[in-house]
């Protein structure tokens, strides 16, 4: 595995932890840190609510659906998990994009999604 990035956050300051309950992050540390080989770019610590559900998994990504062989234990409204950039900009152009917290989310986030538009959403 390749070494993850600086841990920094989009405001230049140590990233927080998004959660722990439920474990998220790439390397599931709690943390939104990424690397090279996360291609997904899961870097945005979000609190999930409904429509952000619905829309996910209308697109095929069904993150309420418990996979107990992968250790992952579904999601609900209120939990906070790392996103990947990608799928929050998508959200976002669909008017469903969840609340971020600017502290847990990763300074790599940046190269997808422009800062004021991060801020426009922050808890």
């Amino acid at each position: 595995m390749s070494q993850p990035f600086e841990s920094v956050n989009v405001l230049g300051q140590p990233l927080a932890p998004c959660s722990t309950q439920p474990l998220t992050g790439f390397y599931r540390d709690g943390c939104c840190n990424t690397s090279h080989e996360d291609f997904g770019i899961h870097t945005v610590c979000a609190q999930l609510d409904e429509a952000f559900l619905a829309f996910t998994r209308e697109q095929g990504n069904d993150l309420t659906t418990p996979n107990p062989v992968m250790g992952f234990p579904g999601l609900q409204p209120e939990d906070r998990w790392c996103l990947c950039a990608g799928r929050w900009m998508e959200a976002y152009r669909a008017g469903v994009a969840p609340r971020v917290d600017l502290h847990a989310t990763h300074a790599e986030t940046l190269a997808v999604i422009d800062l004021e538009t991060l801020k426009a959403y922050a808890l």
